[in-house]
């Protein structure tokens, strides 16, 4: 289905037009939903949303009535127990999945290694010889390792081979072949913004005879997915970028589901045990989405996790979508005409059908250049080599915000404002 910008762009870029495209906002409304500190403009939502409306209240209500006054009972009478399997189903309809597809647990990393360890012994089972798994290079870089660490310890002959983005869009002209058992990608390229198209590139990896898990963490709650549609296999992401579940909130898996109940467990914990209460020693699997837990579940964090999925199930993704793309337009057009005398390159995809939620853009200061960004309170972050990204949420972000994050580019660059020693310390995290 396509949908109209629902704030289409002018010839002239004014700020005056810019806050007109606000007042059209059909999304303006959900910007209530959040709580920002006074003067902030938040580009971070790509690496931690912000705190939603009611959070500190839910997490207050757990903690003094649940956990305070329903004690252990809490486990029934507040549905603890169900709450993975709740807040699947609502992740299941942001990311197209279908009911009983996906539940809520674990990290990111984890729940990758669980995936592809399974994939990698349903491959053995099918086709021996397959001991490959394609990842691209620049996937970020905790997915790699877990894959690297997981080939390790199978040994006989299993290994991770990086490919570039540009053989993943191409659908793997070079590199697949009868080897490659699992293909491991990023829907959205965490430092660039790319998309990859998920119909088309799992068909490729299908026709070559591989398996696919799909990393959702920069694409989830950001645009439009399909994963029953593309065909997929597995799918994993996170709850703490754009589906605003809190810093650490726990992460998602989802399996098609003819593959649900050939998943073998390889952290066979007693949550995804067909009957846990029985204490039964010998290890029998649930049918279905619980098989995919391993042990007690963080139920704080949880609960105002569950916060962040309600708004997103209240908001039509398609306007989600095309306010995204106006709103990178904007910004990549902006950066073009404002920044033009400055060693500034814009390294996300121009192409709607490549570009992610965000504009990443390269200067050789990028670091001190976001540092005096975020002195003026607009937060971006930085990644290496060079790259400021900016996350572009719909819901909170509007296109005034956009050409007053620019303007503020073109002073500290035109003043070299960033060329102090304050701005080159760099802290712990970046």
């Amino acid at each position: 289905m396509t949908t109209p910008d629902p704030v289409s762009t002018t010839s002239a870029i004014t700020r005056a037009n810019c806050e007109q495209r606000d007042a059209n906002d059909p999304l303006r409304d959900f910007r209530d939903d959040f709580l920002l500190p006074e003067g902030t403009i938040y580009l971070d939502g790509n690496s931690l949303g912000p705190r939603t409306k009611g959070a500190a209240e839910r997490a207050q209500d757990v903690i003094a009535d649940e956990w305070g006054t329903g004690l252990i009972g809490s486990w029934n009478s507040a549905s603890w127990w169900d709450l993975p399997a709740k807040l699947g189903e609502k992740i299941a309809g942001i990311v197209g999945g279908g009911a009983g597809s996906t539940v809520v647990t674990d990290t990111t990393s984890i729940n990758l290694f669980k995936a592809a360890s399974a994939a990698l012994k349903m491959q053995a089972e099918d086709s021996p010889d397959r001991r490959v798994i394609l990842t691209q290079r620049e996937n970020f870089p905790s997915d790699i390792y877990m894959l690297e660490g997981l080939a390790e310890q199978l040994g006989d002959g299993y290994k991770v081979r990086l490919v570039d983005d540009e053989e993943v869009t191409a659908g793997f002209p070079t590199t697949m072949s009868d080897e490659v058992a699992l293909v491991v990608l990023t829907h959205v390229n965490y430092r660039t913004g790319r998309l990859f198209d998920m119909g088309t590139t799992t068909s490729a990896i299908h026709a070559g005879g591989a398996m696919v898990i799909w990393d959702l963490c920069h694409s989830a709650g950001a645009l439009p997915i399909d994963l029953t549609g593309s065909g997929a296999d597995m799918a994993i992401g996170c709850t703490y970028k754009f589906l605003n579940g809190g810093p650490g909130s726990p992460a998602f898996i989802w399996v098609a589901e003819g593959l649900r109940n050939r998943f073998s467990q390889p952290l066979s914990g007693w949550w995804s045990h067909a009957r846990p209460f029985e204490m039964d020693p010998d290890y029998q699997p649930a049918d279905g989405i619980r098989r995919y837990l391993t042990g007690t579940q963080g139920i704080l964090s949880m609960s105002v996790a569950g916060l962040g999925l309600d708004i997103h199930s209240r908001v039509d993704m398609n306007l989600v979508r095309a306010k995204s793309l106006a709103l990178s337009d904007l910004f990549i057009d902006l950066v073009d005409e404002r920044l033009a005398d400055h060693p500034v390159e814009v390294v996300t995809p121009r192409e709607h059908a490549h570009r992610g939620s965000q504009v990443s853009i390269r200067h050789p200061e990028g670091f001190a250049v976001m540092s005096a960004l975020i002195e003026r309170g607009i937060i971006g972050d930085y990644r290496e080599p060079e790259v400021l990204r900016f996350g572009l949420t719909p819901l909170y972000i509007g296109f005034t915000e956009v050409w007053d994050t620019v303007e503020a580019l073109r002073d500290i660059l035109d003043n070299h404002l960033w060329d102090t020693d304050a701005h080159k310390v760099r802290g712990a995290v970046t």
